[in-house]
């Protein structure tokens, strides 16, 4: 992994502290969020949702902003609003189903305007919450084919689909590793992949490093969202602060298989400085991902085959002798 891009969620940087704002200003803009976000000592992208962070701003506006601050995009997630609530892609009415497919495709238009590399897609709300709600097979039909449509007619734009098991429906269609890898093998368009959340993996108790080798095995991993959370919720808590070894397998499995795209950390700061907070997940995973080229990719390459499970805590061991009491300072 060399030249690393790392991004962050623009409305993370919503949060307190207050001091960047100028506070005659009425409302903070999508410009005074980026401007925000070029504060973040190690970011060299920023992802916007879309529509949302077009509102009341030009894509011009942007454009300049980043030239300004030396800062690119990294791409644009859909973000469907209450209009969709029944659902997007499987919206019994029409119409509105239309409308979901035609605001897919003004995202990826923007994307491509912008720079960015792939448009991320998150059915928020094409699922179900009761028993007898849902014909699941017409509701998988059309999810499959309104991702099919707009992917052939952007046959030269990377789309990607980001799962989450629940929240805010009960029950997603594409909630997981293996539904998703089957509805894009039903969709069957090459440019269609995979977004991996670390959260949204927890939350459906698999474990990110095996969904991560069988997104790859396939060809559609296209990026990956990372945090940390207590499994029953998208916390979004800073990168590796509950599931350090898990964390760290999923970080060797990336360098494994010499993954080169985005690493985007979808975090919630509420109570924590969104700078520094954005600033110590890029140095915990510049820190992970050090202590694995020290222990060595082809030794830990060796202790998988060798499927030994006390070799692995073992490795755990090794990691916290490292540092002896002494060693260890907190910084202020």
């Amino acid at each position: 992994m060399h030249n690393l891009k790392f991004s962050s969620r623009l409305n993370s940087f919503f949060t307190e502290p207050n001091y960047f704002w100028d506070e005659s200003k009425e409302s903070i803009s999508t410009l005074d969020l980026i401007e925000r976000m070029s504060k973040v000592e190690g970011l060299t992208h920023v992802e916007l949702n879309y529509p949302q962070h077009f509102e009341g701003v030009t894509i011009d506006q942007i454009k300049e902003k980043l030239q300004e601050l030396d800062l690119q995009v990294s791409g644009i997630a859909l973000r469907y609003d209450q209009t969709f609530y029944k659902g997007e892609f499987t919206n019994s009415d029409d119409s509105i189903r239309q409308k979901a497919i035609t605001l897919t495709e003004e995202a990826i238009d923007i994307c491509n305007e912008l720079g960015g590399s792939v448009t991320t897609i998150w059915m928020a709300n094409d699922g179900f919450d009761y028993s007898f709600q849902l014909n699941y097979q017409e509701a998988w039909n059309m999810q499959v084919e309104a991702i099919r449509e707009v992917a052939q007619k952007n046959p030269t734009s990377q789309i990607s689909i980001e799962y989450k098991p629940y929240q805010p429906r009960a029950f997603t269609l594409f909630s997981d590793i293996g539904t998703t890898l089957l509805g894009i093998e039903d969709i069957n368009c090459d440019n269609v992949g995979i977004t991996l959340d670390l959260c949204h993996m927890l939350m459906k108790k698999e474990n990110p490093a095996l969904s991560l080798a069988l997104a790859q095995s396939r060809g559609k991993l296209m990026g990956v969202h990372l945090n940390d959370g207590y499994q029953d919720n998208d916390d979004g808590m800073m990168l590796s602060s509950v599931h350090f070894m898990q964390t760290l397998e999923f970080i060797y499995y990336l360098k494994k298989y010499n993954y080169d795209g985005l690493i985007y950390f979808d975090t919630f700061p509420v109570r924590e400085d969104p700078i520094k907070e954005c600033e110590t997940n890029i140095k915990v995973f510049k820190q992970m991902s050090e202590l694995i080229d020290k222990i060595g990719v082809e030794h830990i390459a060796q202790m998988i085959q060798n499927k030994d499970s006390i070799e692995s805590q073992n490795m755990l061991l090794t990691i916290l002798n490292t540092f002896t009491a002494d060693q260890v300072q907190i910084s202020q």
